[in-house]
Order: structure tokens, then C-alpha cells, then sequence
């Protein structure tokens, strides 16, 4: 199959819907695949040894609050001559966004199946972008206008499925999760030399990776900590991360006098060295109410990293409270009690993380598995499931001029 995957971050934003479109690229490429990643250019480095094609396009900084590229790809002159030149079978986007619509336009163009996957809650990215709940309401309105448009919407979890169908989207929607494989001896991360590296004392560790943004739930992680620590349990957070609120969340570990065991090491692209995180701490500690599918909870169990999540956050869909992880009220005082009673009983959490460790990830393989037949599946019955091309266009062509005159041109 030669298969397009549209996503507006990747490489070398570690983001999760990023990881998630180079698992995607790199399994289904190494199967003979004809694998091509469209994405907002970026400094990727060396993009040898990859089994998939990278075709960018000149992209420009977002504002505040996002860490994502954006840009026009069809006014990029070099990429409309690379894109033109891929007879793909079937596109796949991970945003409603500006990649979403190229992948809608070359599926329209082709005459060909789009899936689209729902990742985020964009509501809140809105909101907190906005502050209007107004305007909010009007872009999820567009992002459903979008995905009514795809022949198929995929979601990573069922309350990940649950949080699309809110917004108002009507459709089926297929649940295909995310996977986490385990690493090769060669990329498994050691503690001991991150110890050294980064002055961990011997303490009961913490572990946070994502954003650093506070709709992550960071302030109730800070919050917590200085609580116990207040109670006479110290213990060594570390927040491994890039993002908006960055030095918001410095001044507020200073402020809560958390300074002396509090690392924050910053935006870790070497997955042996994110990994070396994982099996250091003792505790994966991940209350955010804002994530579907986080795949660090799936990285972390993979190293035998026990979690704490919100309950009843989306997030906490994989797991079985007080087996393979925790659950915690979104609430200080019962995220600093939920903490206390893991670190009171060594053993138990020990057993807590090989039990995360056995059921929370699934090998990528499996998931793929699934994928590729679905593709298939949908190329092979595109002429019987697929949306009428002119409501796409006349969709596209509505929202922008620009639009329609891409629709306009012969190439």
C-alpha cells in the first residue's frame, strides 16, 4: 500500500500524537509499505535509517501556548511537486487542522479513502487559547464540520470516542489504541547514570513527563508534593518536559519551597534517556484531566513504572485502581494520600509495576496488525463506503477562497 500520514507534529516534537505517527510510519514501512509522513517543516536532523518518506513544507511558529508548527503546504512550491508525484492508495490524518485539510484535499484530488484519528481535546486547547467559550464552541463546530468529511474517524480509547461524540459528532467511530513497545537492551535508559547526571539523591522519586503546561494538572502534582513534604515526607520530583507555562511552573516550585528536590531537565529527545527516567522513579504520576490516550503512561508501565491518574479522567480508562496503578480525586489532599500509601508498602508497589508493566502497553505489532487490515479493507471498498467528492470540495471551497482555487487547478 503506499499510505500517507498527515500530522502536524512530528519528529523532532516528541509530542504523543508525534510518537504515535512515527509507530505508525516506521511499523507499517518495515512491512513493505510505501510510507510517506506529510508535516509542518522542522529542524529533523538526520533522517537516515527511517523506512518511511518525510515530505515537508515551510511552516511558521504558532502562538503562545502551542508547541506545533503551522503553514500553508500548498503554496509551498517545492512541496506541491513532491506530493504531486505520490499515487497514494490511502491518507490518514492525526489533526482537524491544517494537515487534516491537505490530507482531505489529496483524498479528494485521488479519489481516495481518508481516515481521520481524534486525539485531543481541542475544546480546552481553544478555551485556554481564547478565553471565550463562544469561539470555542464555534471551533469544535469546525473540527466536526471536518471529520463528517472523512470516510473513516478513529479514536484511541472509548472515552476518548465518548469526548468526540460530546462535541456533536454523530458518526461511527472505530477505537483503534496506541501501542508501546519494549525497548531493545541497547535503548533501555540507565538510572544509575541519570542519578549521577542530574544529582538525584536517594529518595522516594516522582516522575511527570509532557508539557509543561498546566492544563496537565502540574499545579495539583506541585501541590501535593509540598503537602507531604509539609508532613514530613520528602520526596524528589522529577517534571521532564518543554512548554508555554515552563517558568510559570519554575516560580511555582519555588514558591512552594521545592527547589532542593525538584529537577526539571527539559525536553528529552533521546528515548533511551526518557526511558532511563522511567525505571529510576518510583512513581509515574500523571493526574491530567486533559489527556485521551498519554502514551508516557504507556512508556512508563512499560519500564515497570506504576501510575497515578485522575479518576474518571480519560486517561484512566487502563487502569484497574490499586492492581496495575492508582486512582486519585482531582484534589491535593487525596492525590498526597494516594502517594503516601504507595511509598508505605515497597513490595506492593513493586508488584504494582510489573502488573503495569503485563497489561497496560500492547506491542505496536498487534495494534498495526489491525491497522493495515483496515486500510486495506477501506481501499478495497472505497467505490461502495467513500462520502461524495463534491461535498468535499464544495466544503473546502466554502471555508476559503484558497480552497477553491486549489480545486480550480488542473496539477
Amino acid at each position: 500500500m503506499r499510505i500517507g500520514e498527515f500530522t502536524d507534529s512530528f519528529i523532532p516534537i516528541v509530542d504523543g500524537v508525534g510518537r504515535v505517527v512515527l509507530a505508525y510510519s516506521e511499523h507499517l514501512g518495515r512491512r513493505g509499505n510505501e510510507l510517506s509522513v506529510i508535516a509542518p517543516m522542522d529542524d529533523t536532523g538526520y533522517r537516515g535509517n527511517y523506512p518511511f518518506e518525510l515530505i515537508d513544507f515551510i511552516s511558521t511558529d504558532l502562538p503562545a501556548g502551542f508547541e506545533w508548527k503551522a503553514g500553508v503546504p500548498y503554496i509551498d512550491s517545492h512541496y506541491r511537486a513532491r506530493i504531486r508525484s505520490v499515487p497514494f492508495d490511502i491518507v490518514h490524518s492525526h489533526s482537524p487542522f491544517v494537515t487534516g485539510f491537505e490530507a482531505l484535499r489529496i483524498a479528494t484530488k485521488l479519489d481516495i479513502p481518508l481516515v481521520s484519528t481524534f486525539h485531543s481535546k481541542y475544546y480546552d486547547d481553544f478555551l485556554k487559547l481564547t478565553h471565550s467559550e463562544a469561539v470555542s464552541k464555534i471551533g469544535v463546530k469546525t473540527i466536526i464540520d471536518y471529520y463528517d468529511q472523512c470516510d473513516e474517524v478513529w479514536a484511541v480509547s472509548s472515552s476518548t470516542a465518548e469526548v468526540l461524540e460530546s462535541y456533536g459528532y454523530k458518526g461511527t467511530i472505530t477505537v483503534m489504541e496506541n501501542g508501546s513497545d519494549l525497548l531493545p537492551p541497547d535503548k533501555q535508559g540507565n538510572p544509575s547514570e541519570l542519578k549521577a547526571i542530574y544529582d538525584i539523591p536517594d529518595l522516594p522519586t516522582l516522575l511527570f513527563v509532557g508539557q509543561m503546561n498546566w492544563k496537565k494538572n502540574i499545579l495539583l502534582i506541585l501541590e501535593a508534593v509540598a503537602k507531604l513534604k509539609q508532613e514530613g515526607l520528602t520526596c524528589e520530583l522529577i517534571l521532564v518536559g518543554m512548554g508555554p507555562d515552563e517558568n510559570e511552573i519554575r516560580r511555582k516550585v519555588d514558591e512552594l519551597g521545592l527547589n532542593e528536590n525538584t529537577k526539571i531537565p527539559g525536553h528529552v529527545e533521546d528515548i533511551s534517556v526518557l526511558d532511563g527516567f522511567y525505571r529510576l522513579a518510583d512513581i509515574f504520576v500523571f493526574p491530567s484531566i486533559y489527556d485521551n490516550a498519554p502514551m508516557v503512561v504507556r512508556e512508563a508501565a512499560r519500564a515497570g513504572t506504576p501510575p497515578i491518574l485522575a479518576r474518571e479522567s480519560s486517561a484512566a480508562e487502563i487502569v484497574e485502581d490499586g492492581v496495575n496503578g492508582r486512582l486519585c480525586e482531582n484534589d491535593v489532599d487525596d492525590l498526597a494520600r494516594v502517594i503516601r500509601e504507595m511509598l508505605a508498602d515497597p513490595k506492593a508497589l513493586e508488584a504494582m509495576g510489573e502488573k503495569a508493566r503485563t497489561t497496560i502497553p500492547k506491542p505496536w505489532d498487534t495494534i498495526i496488525d489491525k491497522v493495515e487490515a483496515r486500510y486495506r479493507y477501506l481501499i478495497d471498498n472505497h467505490s461502495v463506503h467513500k462520502n461524495p467528492i463534491e461535498k468535499a470540495r464544495d466544503y473546502l471551497k466554502d471555508i476559503s477562497p484558497l480552497f477553491s482555487s486549489m480545486f480550480n487547478e488542473e496539477d
